[in-house]
């Protein structure tokens, strides 16, 4: 677009006038019929384009806008029923044998007793009590982040490596006279839950995500579970260490299968 003329000449009175006026300011004579356009882009192309509003997903049921929907940990529960179902079922009928379902009974040893040792405390209320916390708060939280899949299968696996592996190295309970006590209770897969959940946070405060938790209280739960395994018979220590490598791989693993899924 060409530049309009820095001023007109009046052609009645002879005087210089802004070329972006239509009459003269001096003698009121109408010097042209309209004035011409501004060109506002000073001569350079815009290059500006308007962009798309970015469309939202459509809201699930009972979500709120900005809001994360609160998913109930349905799998921990179900962990946890199942281990208290084991535990009323012993209390109803002690004279049940439980030596066909735990590892290092006395019986011939086979695989499928490494999963089934995991939900299974006898009579040991308070040994069930402090396993089971644990379960319930990182399975909970295991699940929000991964969902029901990821805790059943690391409770699971976490469980089953701490009981093969007491029975492979067959490893003695520290405050009892027998050479090999039977493999006992969620030890390791309270350890396993609790290590998966921390290298999962660990991970994302590495990647510059810091999500604010209280690592001190998740320390001092772990502290407890290792003592609870080198003070209670039932609670092998091989089983603890088991269950919390177990757990840690199962957290480096989960992050990687949550983008690709």
């Amino acid at each position: 677009m060409s530049q309009p003329d820095l001023f007109v000449v009046c052609k009645n009175c002879g005087s210089e006038v802004s070329p972006y006026v239509t009459e003269c300011p001096y003698c009121g004579q109408r010097v042209r019929k309209r004035a011409p356009k501004i060109d506002r882009s000073s001569g350079e192309p815009s290059t500006k384009r308007r962009r798309r509003a970015r469309k939202l997903p459509r809201l699930r049921a009972e979500e709120i806008a900005g809001i994360a929907p609160d998913v109930r940990p349905y799998a921990t529960g179900a962990l946890i029923l199942a281990c208290v179902v084991a535990i009323l079922l012993y209390a109803a009928d002690k004279t049940l044998d439980l030596g066909y379902l735990l590892v290092g009974s006395g019986v011939d040893d086979v695989w499928w007793r490494w999963f089934t040792t995991p939900f299974l405390h006898a009579d040991q209320l308070g040994y069930a009590f402090v396993a089971l916390v644990p379960v319930g708060i990182f399975g909970t939280l295991l699940e929000r982040r991964f969902g029901p899949v990821a805790v059943v299968v690391t409770f699971i696996l976490a469980g089953a490596a701490g009981a093969a592996l007491a029975d492979q190295l067959e490893t003695p309970p520290l405050l009892a006279d027998l050479p090999y006590w039977p493999v006992i209770g969620a030890n390791g897969a309270a350890l396993g839950l609790l290590c998966a959940w921390l290298v999962d946070d660990r991970l994302a405060f590495r990647r510059g995500e810091d999500r604010e938790n209280d690592l001190l209280g998740v320390y001092i739960i772990a502290a407890v579970l290792v003592l609870l395994s080198l003070t209670t018979e039932e609670a092998n220590i091989a089983a603890a260490v088991g269950g919390a490598l177990a757990g840690s791989v199962t957290g480096l693993l989960l992050p990687r299968l949550a983008r690709t899924a």
